[in-house]
């Protein structure tokens, strides 16, 4: 027997409250959030802001002073993306529990973000993938070639 269509609403209006409420919390929480990441040669450390803007640069133990112009650029630009890549991935797991179908309403079907597309592909990319790869040369350092040399 299906459940009457008054309840069923009912149930629709208490989880659509709970769900604003819970969006609210989530806004309040991103709008504080940030992150910061080091680069690889652990010269610069960079934080990224709640929209992904950069929000702090730190030049660490005076590493910049013995590093060309292009080498210092390549650390800022990677510590800057690495911190920018986690608040991006902050951003879709806390959001992502509201695109979710409702366990409650089967009606709410839910909708699919397209990440990727939001925050580019290195945002769908596991964690795990960073360190796997060790202590390599990074390929933006590789890219600098011989004018990154002093």
């Amino acid at each position: 027997m299906t459940e009457p269509l008054e309840k069923r609403l009912e149930k629709a209006m208490v989880e659509l409250q709970a769900a604003q409420e819970a969006v609210a919390r989530t806004e309040r929480e991103l709008r504080s959030a940030s992150f910061a990441a080091l680069s690889s040669d652990r010269a610069v450390r960079a934080t990224a802001g709640p929209q992904g803007e950069l929000t702090g640069i730190e030049f660490l133990e005076n590493k910049y002073r013995d590093m060309s112009p292009q080498e210092l650029a390549a650390s800022v630009l990677e510590a800057a993306s690495a911190a920018r890549l986690k608040m991006n991935r902050h951003v879709m797991k806390a959001m992502a529990p509201f695109a979710e179908p409702s366990s409650d309403v089967p009606e709410l079907k839910g909708f699919e973000l397209d990440w990727e597309r939001i925050f580019g592909p290195e945002v769908l990319r596991e964690d795990d993938e960073d360190t796997a790869r060790g202590p390599a040369t990074p390929a933006w350092r590789d890219a600098l070639g011989d004018e990154g040399e002093d």
